[in-house]
């Protein structure tokens, strides 16, 4: 059996502080990929083997988060959805023979991070509640049902923000797919 995904975007309006945290999410989630891409490549050149999510998440718990302080003003979920992004980057560079993964630049006018957990959306209240940012203002013009899943922060080029929720309907898609056979 397969539930059907579905992702829905809506535009969000954080105050000033908001940003700054937000800020802090970007920053902080940018560091954690291309330290963890970084740390793979160097692995690879030494050892000729890849090093696993698990131990980079190992590291990162116990030594890099330690040493880098301001970590710590970053959701913990965000920072180890930046390792599983490191990973897929390398898997479909194995797998599709796309490109090899690159570091982020802080330049980039798009930023986002990721989040799988620990996030609530209100539609009474047109509030979406984000880990360590608080209640967030939010225009959700689209109802939806289902089991929230990663949901992703981003800023446009032009400054706007935005968040990306995946939601999973738990609808089975072969039942659908049956009853949409039969409509036919």
């Amino acid at each position: 059996m397969y539930s059907m995904l579905k992702a829905y975007k809506y535009r969000i309006y954080p105050s000033k502080k908001q940003k700054e945290m937000i800020q802090v999410h970007f920053g902080a989630c940018r560091f954690v990929y291309n330290w963890a891409l970084e740390q793979k490549i160097k692995t690879y050149e030494q050892t000729g083997k890849s090093i696993s999510r698990f131990d980079l998440q190992h590291i990162l718990v116990h030594e890099v988060k330690p040493s880098n302080e301001w970590l710590k003003e970053a959701n913990s979920q965000a920072l180890l959805a930046s390792l599983v992004n490191v990973e897929s980057a390398f898997t479909k560079f194995f797998r599709e023979k796309s490109g090899f993964p690159k570091f982020k630049s802080k330049k980039n006018p798009v930023q986002s991070y990721q989040m799988a957990q620990h996030y609530a959306v209100d539609f009474e209240k047109q509030i979406i509640k984000l880990p360590k940012i608080g209640e967030v203002k939010t225009i959700l013009h689209r109802r939806f049902e289902g089991k929230l899943k990663t949901a992703t922060i981003s800023r446009s080029s032009t400054g706007k923000y935005y968040i990306s929720i995946l939601v999973d309907n738990e609808k089975d898609i072969l039942k659908s797919r049956t009853f949409q056979n039969q409509l036919q």
